[in-house]
Protein backbone atom coordinates (compact mmCIF):
# COMPACT_ATOMS: atom_id res chain seq x y z
CA UNK A 1 0.00 0.00 0.00
CA UNK A 2 1.66 3.56 -0.92
CA UNK A 3 0.16 6.40 1.30
CA UNK A 4 0.37 9.26 -0.90
CA UNK A 5 0.18 12.91 0.42
CA UNK A 6 -2.26 15.27 -2.55
CA UNK A 7 0.04 18.64 -3.17
CA UNK A 8 -2.41 20.85 -3.72
CA UNK A 9 -5.67 20.91 -5.79
CA UNK A 10 -5.12 23.95 -8.20
CA UNK A 11 -4.96 22.17 -11.27
CA UNK A 12 -8.24 21.25 -12.62
CA UNK A 13 -7.47 17.64 -13.09
CA UNK A 14 -6.81 17.43 -9.08
CA UNK A 15 -10.04 16.26 -8.38
CA UNK A 16 -9.96 13.23 -10.74
CA UNK A 17 -6.40 12.32 -9.46
CA UNK A 18 -7.68 12.44 -5.80
CA UNK A 19 -9.99 10.44 -6.62
CA UNK A 20 -7.89 7.81 -8.21
CA UNK A 21 -5.37 7.64 -5.74
CA UNK A 22 -8.20 7.47 -2.98
CA UNK A 23 -10.50 4.80 -5.14
CA UNK A 24 -7.03 2.46 -6.19
CA UNK A 25 -7.04 -0.54 -3.54
CA UNK A 26 -2.79 -0.21 -3.52
CA UNK A 27 -3.08 3.58 -2.58
CA UNK A 28 -4.10 5.36 0.27
CA UNK A 29 -4.59 9.35 0.35
CA UNK A 30 -3.66 10.23 3.90
CA UNK A 31 -2.67 14.08 3.52
CA UNK A 32 -3.24 17.38 1.53
CA UNK A 33 -1.30 20.15 1.21
CA UNK A 34 -2.52 23.42 -0.35
CA UNK A 35 -2.07 27.17 0.07
CA UNK A 36 -5.65 28.08 1.16
CA UNK A 37 -7.18 29.47 -2.18
CA UNK A 38 -6.86 26.16 -3.98
CA UNK A 39 -9.53 24.55 -2.50
CA UNK A 40 -6.91 21.75 -0.39
CA UNK A 41 -8.67 22.44 2.65
CA UNK A 42 -12.60 21.26 1.21
CA UNK A 43 -10.57 18.41 -0.32
CA UNK A 44 -9.07 17.10 3.17
CA UNK A 45 -12.48 17.33 4.40
CA UNK A 46 -14.19 15.67 1.65
CA UNK A 47 -11.56 12.27 2.49
CA UNK A 48 -11.50 12.91 6.31
CA UNK A 49 -7.73 13.06 5.75
CA UNK A 50 -5.34 16.15 7.93
CA UNK A 51 -4.94 19.17 5.81
CA UNK A 52 -1.13 20.71 6.05
CA UNK A 53 -0.01 24.94 4.66
CA UNK A 54 2.68 23.76 5.79
CA UNK A 55 5.08 21.69 2.58
CA UNK A 56 7.94 20.76 5.19
CA UNK A 57 5.35 19.26 7.69
CA UNK A 58 3.89 17.04 5.28
CA UNK A 59 6.60 16.00 3.92
CA UNK A 60 8.40 15.10 6.93
CA UNK A 61 5.69 12.25 8.14
CA UNK A 62 7.25 9.45 7.89
CA UNK A 63 3.90 7.75 6.50
CA UNK A 64 4.14 9.91 3.50
CA UNK A 65 5.58 7.39 0.26
CA UNK A 66 4.81 9.80 -2.46
CA UNK A 67 2.82 13.14 -3.70
CA UNK A 68 1.05 13.27 -6.02
CA UNK A 69 1.61 17.26 -7.15
CA UNK A 70 -1.49 19.27 -8.57
CA UNK A 71 0.18 22.53 -7.21
CA UNK A 72 0.24 26.14 -9.87
CA UNK A 73 3.06 24.99 -12.50
CA UNK A 74 5.09 28.51 -11.20
CA UNK A 75 5.69 26.14 -7.93
CA UNK A 76 6.34 22.79 -9.17
CA UNK A 77 10.33 23.19 -8.81
CA UNK A 78 9.45 23.95 -5.54
CA UNK A 79 7.06 21.61 -4.62
CA UNK A 80 8.78 18.84 -6.11
CA UNK A 81 12.37 19.26 -5.19
CA UNK A 82 11.53 19.57 -1.77
CA UNK A 83 9.36 15.99 -2.75
CA UNK A 84 12.21 14.78 -4.04
CA UNK A 85 14.55 15.82 -1.12
CA UNK A 86 12.36 13.97 1.36
CA UNK A 87 12.61 11.08 -0.22
CA UNK A 88 8.96 10.88 -1.77
CA UNK A 89 8.07 9.46 -5.08
CA UNK A 90 6.37 11.93 -7.28
CA UNK A 91 3.95 12.06 -9.55
CA UNK A 92 3.00 15.28 -11.35
CA UNK A 93 0.84 17.33 -13.61
CA UNK A 94 2.27 18.45 -16.63
CA UNK A 95 4.08 20.79 -17.37
CA UNK A 96 7.59 19.86 -15.83
CA UNK A 97 8.50 23.51 -15.17
CA UNK A 98 7.95 26.74 -16.94
CA UNK A 99 11.37 27.11 -18.20
CA UNK A 100 14.37 24.80 -19.10
CA UNK A 101 16.36 25.99 -16.16
CA UNK A 102 13.33 25.03 -13.78
CA UNK A 103 13.62 21.42 -15.18
CA UNK A 104 17.47 20.47 -14.76
CA UNK A 105 17.41 21.28 -11.05
CA UNK A 106 13.74 18.97 -10.42
CA UNK A 107 15.68 16.16 -12.41
CA UNK A 108 19.05 16.72 -10.54
CA UNK A 109 17.28 15.96 -6.99
CA UNK A 110 14.44 13.11 -8.46
CA UNK A 111 17.94 11.33 -9.89
CA UNK A 112 19.98 12.12 -6.72
CA UNK A 113 17.26 10.74 -4.59
CA UNK A 114 16.09 7.76 -6.81
CA UNK A 115 12.57 8.00 -6.38
CA UNK A 116 10.33 6.94 -8.71
CA UNK A 117 8.82 9.99 -11.37
CA UNK A 118 6.13 9.99 -13.62
CA UNK A 119 4.43 13.18 -15.23
CA UNK A 120 0.86 12.69 -16.41
CA UNK A 121 0.60 12.72 -20.37
CA UNK A 122 -1.95 10.24 -20.67
CA UNK A 123 -1.82 10.51 -24.66
CA UNK A 124 1.24 8.59 -24.56
CA UNK A 125 -1.15 5.46 -23.56
CA UNK A 126 -3.48 6.50 -26.36
CA UNK A 127 -3.83 3.53 -28.81
CA UNK A 128 -4.09 5.11 -31.83
CA UNK A 129 -1.18 7.11 -30.89
CA UNK A 130 0.88 4.32 -29.81
CA UNK A 131 0.17 2.62 -32.98
CA UNK A 132 1.56 5.33 -35.22
CA UNK A 133 4.98 5.60 -32.91
CA UNK A 134 5.10 1.54 -33.50
CA UNK A 135 4.33 2.18 -37.52
CA UNK A 136 7.17 4.86 -37.73
CA UNK A 137 9.63 3.21 -35.77
CA UNK A 138 8.88 0.07 -37.99
CA UNK A 139 9.63 1.99 -41.12
CA UNK A 140 6.07 2.05 -42.58
CA UNK A 141 5.86 5.29 -43.33
CA UNK A 142 9.04 6.03 -44.67
CA UNK A 143 11.00 8.62 -44.17
CA UNK A 144 9.07 11.33 -41.85
CA UNK A 145 8.29 14.51 -44.14
CA UNK A 146 5.61 16.13 -42.33
CA UNK A 147 2.96 16.29 -38.54
CA UNK A 148 0.22 18.50 -37.48
CA UNK A 149 -1.52 17.92 -34.22
CA UNK A 150 -4.69 20.29 -33.12
CA UNK A 151 -6.13 20.02 -29.64
CA UNK A 152 -8.60 22.70 -28.35
CA UNK A 153 -11.76 23.26 -26.72
CA UNK A 154 -14.24 26.46 -25.88
CA UNK A 155 -12.59 27.46 -22.42
CA UNK A 156 -12.04 31.34 -23.06
CA UNK A 157 -15.21 31.66 -25.36
CA UNK A 158 -17.21 29.94 -21.94
CA UNK A 159 -14.85 31.71 -19.47
CA UNK A 160 -14.16 28.24 -17.71
CA UNK A 161 -11.46 29.64 -15.50
CA UNK A 162 -12.84 31.02 -12.12
CA UNK A 163 -12.13 31.09 -8.24
CA UNK A 164 -9.95 28.51 -7.59
CA UNK A 165 -8.62 27.75 -11.35
CA UNK A 166 -8.54 31.46 -11.86
CA UNK A 167 -4.87 30.92 -11.61
CA UNK A 168 -4.98 29.22 -15.31
CA UNK A 169 -4.95 32.96 -16.63
CA UNK A 170 -2.14 34.12 -14.80
CA UNK A 171 0.90 33.88 -16.94
CA UNK A 172 3.25 34.33 -14.07
CA UNK A 173 1.54 31.12 -12.63
CA UNK A 174 0.46 28.83 -15.36
CA UNK A 175 3.64 30.01 -17.75
CA UNK A 176 0.98 30.21 -20.69
CA UNK A 177 -2.55 29.87 -22.16
CA UNK A 178 -3.88 27.53 -24.33
CA UNK A 179 -0.57 26.51 -25.85
CA UNK A 180 1.13 25.61 -22.62
CA UNK A 181 -1.65 24.05 -21.08
CA UNK A 182 -3.93 22.08 -23.22
CA UNK A 183 -0.64 22.38 -26.03
CA UNK A 184 1.09 20.20 -23.69
CA UNK A 185 -0.38 17.17 -25.31
CA UNK A 186 0.10 17.37 -28.18
CA UNK A 187 3.15 19.17 -28.50
CA UNK A 188 4.66 16.05 -26.35
CA UNK A 189 3.47 13.69 -29.01
CA UNK A 190 4.60 15.79 -32.23
CA UNK A 191 8.03 15.30 -30.46
CA UNK A 192 8.12 12.05 -29.58
CA UNK A 193 6.71 10.80 -32.55
CA UNK A 194 8.81 13.01 -34.82
CA UNK A 195 12.24 12.99 -33.00
CA UNK A 196 14.59 15.81 -32.40
CA UNK A 197 13.57 19.51 -32.77
CA UNK A 198 16.15 22.01 -34.78
CA UNK A 199 14.61 25.47 -34.65
CA UNK A 200 10.84 26.63 -34.01
CA UNK A 201 8.25 29.47 -34.86
CA UNK A 202 4.91 30.71 -33.12
CA UNK A 203 2.54 33.20 -33.80
CA UNK A 204 0.53 32.99 -30.35
CA UNK A 205 -2.39 35.66 -29.38
CA UNK A 206 -5.44 36.51 -27.86
CA UNK A 207 -8.34 36.07 -29.45
CA UNK A 208 -11.78 36.62 -27.05
CA UNK A 209 -10.10 39.13 -24.70
CA UNK A 210 -11.67 37.31 -22.28
CA UNK A 211 -8.35 36.27 -20.66
CA UNK A 212 -5.26 38.16 -20.22
CA UNK A 213 -3.14 34.76 -21.90
CA UNK A 214 -3.02 33.33 -24.92
CA UNK A 215 -5.89 31.78 -26.19
CA UNK A 216 -5.02 30.90 -30.15
CA UNK A 217 -1.55 29.86 -31.73
CA UNK A 218 -0.18 28.00 -34.26
CA UNK A 219 3.56 26.27 -34.16
CA UNK A 220 5.87 24.90 -36.59
CA UNK A 221 8.91 22.88 -35.96
CA UNK A 222 11.88 21.76 -38.13
CA UNK A 223 13.28 18.54 -36.85
CA UNK A 224 16.86 17.78 -37.56
CA UNK A 225 15.42 14.96 -40.01
CA UNK A 226 14.35 17.99 -42.52
CA UNK A 227 10.39 17.18 -41.01
CA UNK A 228 7.89 20.02 -40.18
CA UNK A 229 5.16 19.59 -37.36
CA UNK A 230 2.70 21.98 -37.19
CA UNK A 231 1.06 22.47 -33.39
CA UNK A 232 -2.28 24.25 -33.18
CA UNK A 233 -3.32 24.70 -30.21
CA UNK A 234 -7.25 27.28 -28.93
CA UNK A 235 -9.40 27.66 -26.05
CA UNK A 236 -11.53 29.40 -28.88
CA UNK A 237 -12.55 25.74 -30.31
CA UNK A 238 -16.94 24.57 -30.78
CA UNK A 239 -15.88 22.07 -32.71
CA UNK A 240 -14.19 19.40 -35.18
CA UNK A 241 -12.11 16.65 -35.16
CA UNK A 242 -8.49 17.72 -33.26
CA UNK A 243 -6.51 15.62 -35.58
CA UNK A 244 -3.34 14.41 -35.20
CA UNK A 245 -1.88 13.59 -38.76
CA UNK A 246 1.75 12.05 -39.89
CA UNK A 247 3.15 12.12 -43.16
CA UNK A 248 5.78 10.12 -44.82
CA UNK A 249 7.72 8.69 -48.02
CA UNK A 250 5.78 5.53 -47.65
CA UNK A 251 2.64 6.42 -45.97
CA UNK A 252 0.65 8.04 -43.56
CA UNK A 253 -1.41 8.38 -40.21
CA UNK A 254 -4.22 9.76 -39.20
CA UNK A 255 -6.81 9.90 -35.54
CA UNK A 256 -8.77 12.05 -34.24
CA UNK A 257 -10.33 11.98 -30.32
CA UNK A 258 -13.30 10.01 -31.57
CA UNK A 259 -10.33 7.37 -32.09
CA UNK A 260 -11.22 6.89 -36.14
CA UNK A 261 -7.91 6.02 -37.31
CA UNK A 262 -6.30 6.24 -40.94
CA UNK A 263 -3.32 4.13 -41.56
CA UNK A 264 -2.04 3.93 -45.54
CA UNK A 265 1.60 1.89 -46.37
CA UNK A 266 3.32 1.01 -49.20
CA UNK A 267 4.92 -1.04 -47.76
CA UNK A 268 2.69 -3.83 -47.09
CA UNK A 269 -0.06 -5.60 -48.75
CA UNK A 270 -3.67 -4.79 -47.86
CA UNK A 271 -3.86 -8.78 -46.42
CA UNK A 272 -0.19 -7.68 -44.56
CA UNK A 273 -1.94 -3.99 -43.62
CA UNK A 274 -5.25 -5.77 -41.88
CA UNK A 275 -2.88 -8.22 -40.04
CA UNK A 276 -0.78 -5.19 -38.64
CA UNK A 277 -3.25 -3.47 -37.55
CA UNK A 278 -4.91 -6.19 -35.79
CA UNK A 279 -1.46 -7.44 -33.94
CA UNK A 280 -1.43 -3.66 -32.77
CA UNK A 281 0.39 -3.53 -29.35
CA UNK A 282 -2.25 -3.04 -26.19
CA UNK A 283 -1.97 0.17 -24.29
CA UNK A 284 0.17 0.31 -21.10
CA UNK A 285 -1.67 1.23 -18.40
CA UNK A 286 -2.80 5.20 -17.98
CA UNK A 287 0.56 7.02 -16.79
CA UNK A 288 -0.28 6.85 -12.39
CA UNK A 289 -0.96 3.40 -12.41
CA UNK A 290 2.83 2.58 -14.24
CA UNK A 291 3.90 5.24 -11.51
CA UNK A 292 2.38 3.11 -8.88
CA UNK A 293 3.40 -0.44 -10.50
CA UNK A 294 6.69 0.95 -10.59
CA UNK A 295 6.93 1.65 -6.97
CA UNK A 296 5.61 -1.49 -5.66
CA UNK A 297 6.97 -3.63 -8.25
CA UNK A 298 9.90 -1.74 -10.00
CA UNK A 299 7.97 -1.84 -13.43
CA UNK A 300 9.26 -0.09 -16.33
CA UNK A 301 7.50 3.12 -16.99
CA UNK A 302 6.85 4.58 -20.66
CA UNK A 303 7.51 8.38 -19.66
CA UNK A 304 10.42 9.55 -18.30
CA UNK A 305 11.24 13.03 -16.76
CA UNK A 306 13.07 14.24 -19.96
CA UNK A 307 10.57 13.75 -21.45
CA UNK A 308 8.84 16.47 -19.41
CA UNK A 309 11.85 18.48 -20.10
CA UNK A 310 11.64 18.26 -24.32
CA UNK A 311 8.44 19.24 -23.57
CA UNK A 312 9.46 22.31 -21.29
CA UNK A 313 12.06 23.10 -24.12
CA UNK A 314 9.33 23.13 -27.26
CA UNK A 315 6.71 25.15 -25.03
CA UNK A 316 9.68 27.61 -23.85
CA UNK A 317 11.14 28.22 -27.73
CA UNK A 318 7.55 28.96 -29.15
CA UNK A 319 6.72 31.75 -26.70
CA UNK A 320 10.50 33.00 -27.07
CA UNK A 321 9.58 33.33 -30.75
CA UNK A 322 6.41 34.27 -30.38
CA UNK A 323 7.65 37.74 -28.36
CA UNK A 324 10.74 38.10 -30.26
CA UNK A 325 8.99 37.52 -33.62
CA UNK A 326 11.85 35.24 -35.09
CA UNK A 327 12.49 30.92 -35.36
CA UNK A 328 14.08 29.85 -32.19
CA UNK A 329 17.20 27.02 -32.63
CA UNK A 330 17.74 24.02 -30.29
CA UNK A 331 18.88 23.58 -27.93
CA UNK A 332 17.91 26.67 -26.03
Amino acid sequence: MIKVAKISMAHVHAGGYARKINENPETELVAVWDEEEYGGRDAAEQYDVPFYTDLDEVLSRDDVDAVAVDAITSDHPRVMIAAAEAGKHIFTEKALAITVAECDPIIEAVEKAGVKFMISLPSRANPEILFAKKAIDDGLLGDITFGRGRIAHSAALDSWFSGTSAWFADPERAGGGALFDLGCHRVDVIRWLMGEPKSAIAKINNFTGNFPIDDNSVSVVEFVNKALGVIDVAWTHRSGPNMLEVYGTEGSFAAGHDGEMHFETRKLSDEEKAEYIANAPAAPPEPIQQWINAILRDEPMTITIQDGRNLTELMQAFYMSSEQGQSIDFPL
